[in-house]
């Protein structure tokens, strides 16, 4: 037979067919047993009892049709002996009232077990048909309405349980267990029962201790201590729930205690002078950092209350690092600054606020706002990197230069002006690379790659093209000494770098008088690569280049001497002259002013490195100074280096011209970005170009919309782009 279309049947115990004569007392008589029974479980003196014969007995109470008054004496016993159970309870003394509650709910429950087995047919018979309530379930009803609801027994019960709370709450040890076993009887009548006849009133009464502790709590503690009170009451009410509770009162009973002690001062806390966040943040707790993380998390706001007050202070502090005139002399420092502030909040985020991405953003957003306050940022880091790579990373491990270069890179990404850094990093690379200053090329191209990653190959297209222009010229030297070796003789050794002109910093090309055995030998280089290289100009960059001079001094003391190519054409002269005045050095030199100063105060005003004397003697150089050997110099060092190029802090003009040189540079990167917007859209608003070029360009620069209305009328004058006859905002794209 299949079974899968056979439907399972409910097997019924069916009464006998045949007509059976009943005594007509029979009910009472069979009644009297089963309830004689009942009393004496009640009493405990089930063993001398037949659970076989009071089950036939009950079985046959139902067969004859007697199930309802059955039921109804059950009930009616029942009550009873709860009415008397309740007023035992209710006589006991203090302590005891929640012991004897515990020992009779106990003894009502074995006795419930037992009658239960006892009445088992009219359980599984009577009751489903008759849609009655089933004994186990009938018991627990009358338990609660003769006992737990009894006018006596119903306040004290809530009065007992919430006053050994408050009395556990404040430091005193109760009897967990019995607590358990009575919560667990309010659980076991019902949650209705549980809910309504404790936790309401709990959660009230725990508001009210909440309240009135923590007014106590925020007048007399400190934030951090504040916090540490907070995170143990709510342990402590976790660990309650788990001990003795309803697993599900968990939430609410923290929601109480979150609310009171945490929502309701949460401003106050954060703002609290002299240990509020902004304290915590200055000296870096992250103990109580974390603490406060973890607690303002589970109210609704709280999280962004402490993510603004850390943004506006980090805000305000970096502002104040930005235009703080002394930071601002040493560029270097400056940069380190803003390094420390970044490690300090990125420790804390990780620390205390759990890496919080949203926290992150705002620690990102604040550093681009305030970075970018100052408009020498870029230079700064760039020089920063510059320190770096000449001297500070000397014998520094690989991974840590990695590190530092990381970090320069993330100051770089929040930089708005980008290409004000590039201008800035392609002189300092470009002095580095001259002057052979550099610690490591593997990590100046390792940023450089960097850079690439950040910015796009054309970002470092020029950078790259700095260090090939390197490689051949070392190249182009070995070709030059091998064709010209015989011819040299001993003449001095030149080192030629050919730059591209696209490649490298642009300087106005200013030729001074070199030495005449100099000026020989670079005309011999000048028709040697001419003749390798066609088409090619070559111009002298003599304010780039450096030379090493030997040097014998009054009473015979040698010295090789480190200088720059303007410091040795104005030494050579000394050659044949003891006395030379400025103005017979600027005409026999040719040497633009400014550098000559420069380059006459390095000569003969710095202790220790005064080759030169002058009179009269001063920091500065005046048009009437004379200049003369100074017999008298002296150093422990056989080779002394004289003043080399470093990159410095530009002066104001050199400020201006480089900003005019990025200004002129982005013309044609705004209108290529124009053109290339309006290629694809063909019409577009005013507005709209405006939003679209200053995003496509923001990895560069931040596009002045002022300057962008420019460049459109510029591109409307030459004919890409046309207004339009009908509505003048917009543009129109002519192919």
């Amino acid at each position: 037979m299949n079974s899968s279309n056979q439907k399972k049947r409910n097997f019924q115990i069916e009464a006998f067919k045949h007509k059976v004569v009943v005594d007509p007392k029979y009910a009472d008589k069979t009644w009297k047993i089963l309830e004689h029974a009942i009393t004496e479980i009640y009493n405990h003196n089930a063993s001398g009892l037949s659970f076989e014969e009071l089950y036939r007995n009950a079985y046959n109470m139902v067969l004859h049709k007697f199930g309802e008054k059955l039921y109804s004496g059950l009930v009616g016993t029942m009550t009873l002996h709860l009415q008397e159970m309740a007023k035992t309870i209710e006589a006991a003394q203090g302590n005891l009232f929640l012991e004897e509650l515990n020992r009779k709910w106990n003894d009502h429950n074995k006795a419930l077990q037992m009658i239960r087995d006892i009445l088992m047919y009219m359980d599984r018979t009577f009751i489903p048909s008759n849609r009655k309530t089933p004994v186990h379930e009938l018991g627990l009803n009358l338990w609660r309405d003769n006992v737990i609801h009894s006018s006596k027994i119903q306040t004290r019960l809530l009065d007992t349980l919430l006053e050994l709370i408050q009395k556990e709450r404040t430091g005193e040890i109760i009897n967990r267990g019995l607590m358990r076993n009575i919560i667990k009887m309010l659980m076991d009548l019902g949650s209705s029962v549980y809910q309504e006849d404790f936790e309401k009133h709990f959660l009230e009464v725990s508001a009210d201790f909440y309240r009135a502790e923590s007014q106590d709590f925020i007048e007399c503690c400190d934030c951090g201590d504040y916090l540490k009170k907070a995170e143990r009451r709510l342990n402590e009410e976790i660990e309650r729930v788990s001990l003795y509770l309803d697993s599900k009162s968990e939430t609410k009973i923290t929601n109480v205690v979150e609310k009171e002690m945490i929502a309701s001062h949460m401003l106050r806390l954060v703002h609290m002078d002299n240990s509020g966040l902004v304290n915590m943040l200055i000296d870096d707790k992250y103990e109580d950092l974390g603490r406060m993380y973890n607690l303002f998390r589970r109210v609704p706001n709280g999280l962004p209350t402490i993510r603004d007050v850390m943004t506006s202070h980090l805000r305000e502090t970096g502002k104040q690092l930005v235009t703080d005139a002394e930071k601002l002399k040493d560029p270097v420092e400056f940069v380190q600054c803003l390094l420390n502030e970044k490690d300090k909040y990125d420790k804390i985020i990780n620390l205390a606020f759990s890496n919080d991405k949203t926290f992150q953003n705002a620690l990102n957003s604040s550093f681009e706002y305030f970075i970018n306050l100052n408009p020498r940022s870029p230079e700064f880091i760039s020089l920063f990197v510059d320190e770096k790579l000449r001297k500070g990373l000397k014998g520094v491990s690989e991974e840590d230069v990695e590190t530092i270069l990381d970090k320069v890179m993330m100051l770089f990404r929040y930089l708005q002006e980008k290409d004000v850094f590039e201008k800035y990093y392609k002189q300092h690379l470009a002095k580095r690379l001259l002057s052979g200053k550099t610690v490591s090329d593997d990590a100046e191209r390792s940023l450089i790659v960097k850079l690439k990653t950040e910015c796009g190959y054309q970002f470092t297209s020029k950078l790259e093209g700095m260090f090939t222009d390197m490689k051949t010229s070392q190249d182009t030297m070995q070709g030059f000494y091998a064709a010209y070796a015989a011819e040299l003789g001993d003449s001095p050794t030149l080192v030629v770098q050919v730059l591209t002109t696209g490649s490298w910093p642009t300087q106005p090309s200013i030729t001074c008088n070199l030495p005449a055995e100099m000026s020989a030998l670079c005309e011999k280089f000048r028709s040697y690569y001419l003749g390798t290289h066609t088409g090619r100009r070559l111009s002298w960059q003599t304010n780039m280049g450096t030379a090493d001079l030997k040097a014998i001094f009054g009473k015979g003391q040698k010295h090789e001497l480190n200088v720059s190519t303007y410091q040795m054409c104005v030494l050579m002269l000394f050659n044949s002259a003891d006395r030379l005045s400025y103005k017979e050095i600027e005409q026999a030199t040719e040497i633009p002013s400014s550098d000559l100063r420069r380059c006459l105060q390095s000569l003969a005003c710095v202790k220790g490195k005064n080759v030169l004397r002058k009179e009269p003697m001063s920091k500065d150089i005046g048009e009437e100074d004379a200049f003369f050997v100074n017999d008298k110099f002296a150093s422990k060092f056989y080779k002394v280096k004289i003043g080399t190029v470093v990159a410095q802090k530009e002066s104001e003009p050199e400020k201006q011209e480089t900003r005019q040189r990025v200004e002129e540079d982005r013309k044609p990167q705004i209108e290529a970005a124009i053109v290339r917007i309006m290629k694809s859209r063909r019409v577009l608003d005013h507005n709209n170009i405006i939003a679209e070029v200053t995003k496509q360009l923001q990895s560069r620069f931040l596009a002045n919309p002022g300057e962008i209305k420019k460049r459109i009328e510029s591109l409307i004058e030459r004919d890409f782009l046309e207004r339009d006859s009908s509505d003048r905002r917009l543009y129109r794209y002519l192919a």
